[in-house]
């Protein structure tokens, strides 16, 4: 086979067959094994996927050391189990992509992250949401001032279900909106707010505090997981934004706007013609009264791709090329993990203020 790279996929649950969908289909790729702790996965991909026979299938993670020449693994397996896994494949030799997010406590995020550098391999994230060409196009859109003066954002992701048992509606759904209004700013928050409601896994209170330790902070879970969660990020030149993110809400949304002074930016990935948007439109003061004016609307044209997709060839090219992704390195997931971990601390204080300063000092003692 021509095939430059030898991969190892982690984990064929939901999102990992489709990793090893893209990954089969890349033409610098040598899919090589597949590791599952559930054998009927592993023989539904093989049938799936008609894998050939010399395609290591394996319920044991150890077993990737007897696969020769071995060059990188992607791993989509539950988030708390990335810590150990990564820092073993690291130790390996391997290159890593792993499953958004990259662990959940920051003090690890960054301890592999010196790892990854000091055996100069590539670690990456798969935070999909920023390969996605409505949110590259999105951030040229911002950045080239076409908004005008920035006033504020908004995102909304809503659902009904699926519910997690493992952590709540923050984790389960914050990280996609944070890394997009992180990359549309070019800027990460400096202070952030949250507040939640429990209504189906706990004593439904809002707030409150129980005795089970939290793997992503040093202080207690809420009393239950919350299904409704409402955030507040403040970036450094005063910009916010607000996030509702809900489980619990048949009105399936997935929408996130910035408002500037001249233009909205709106990508709402329900919207299968228009995913992206430009609302232009202003006011025009006429003595004491504001009146619109120039007011269009205008689709902004997007290149085709599978957002996926442009992650694994991303992965591919960072390994080729032994230089970190720009766009979604092990440090940008340490930085979203970071926000959340701060933002946990605010859900369970009641909505107290976190300036992330504080929580980066914390963390690098």
């Amino acid at each position: 086979m021509t095939n430059q790279i030898k991969i190892a996929v982690i984990g064929v649950g939901r999102w990992g067959v489709h990793l090893l969908r893209n990954f089969l289909a890349h033409p610098q790729v040598n899919v090589v094994a597949v590791v599952d702790p559930h054998p009927e996965r592993l023989a539904a991909v093989k049938q799936q996927f008609s894998l050939d026979d010399d395609v290591l299938l394996t319920t044991q993670w150890q077993d990737l050391k007897t696969v020769p020449g071995l060059t990188g693994v992607a791993i989509a397996t539950p988030a708390t189990t990335h810590y150990d896994l990564i820092k073993d494949a690291l130790h390996q030799g391997y290159h890593v992509l792993a499953e958004k997010p990259l662990t959940l406590n920051p003090v690890e995020c960054r301890e592999l992250c010196h790892l990854a550098e000091r055996h100069h391999l590539i670690l990456m994230v798969d935070h999909t949401y920023l390969f996605h060409p409505a949110v590259e196009r999105g951030k040229t859109v911002v950045q080239a001032g076409k908004l005008g003066n920035l006033r504020y954002g908004y995102a909304t992701r809503t659902h009904l279900g699926p519910v997690r048992q493992d952590v709540d509606a923050l984790w389960d759904l914050a990280i996609h909106d944070i890394a997009i209004f992180n990359a549309w700013l070019g800027q990460i928050p400096v202070k952030v707010q949250a507040t939640g409601t429990v209504w189906l896994q706990g004593a439904g209170k809002q707030g409150g505090r129980g005795a089970e330790v939290s793997p992503y902070t040093d202080s207690a879970l809420p009393q239950g997981l919350a299904d409704l969660v409402w955030l507040t990020l403040t970036y450094p030149d005063g910009f916010q934004a607000y996030i509702h993110l809900c489980w619990l809400n048949p009105d399936k949304q997935r929408r996130l706007g910035i408002v500037g002074s001249l233009s909205s930016l709106i990508f709402d990935e329900m919207s299968i013609s228009s995913p992206l948007t430009l609302l232009h439109g202003e006011f025009e003061q006429q003595g004491n009264q504001f009146i619109p004016v120039n007011q269009k609307q205008v689709v902004v044209e997007l290149e085709p791709g599978e957002p996926l997709g442009r992650v694994c060839s991303s992965f591919v090219v960072s390994i080729l090329n032994n230089t970190p992704s720009e766009v979604s390195s092990g440090w940008v997931g340490t930085e979203l993990v970071e926000i959340l971990a701060a933002l946990t601390v605010s859900l369970e204080q009641g909505g107290k203020p976190v300036f992330l300063s504080d929580r980066i000092v914390k963390d690098q003692k």
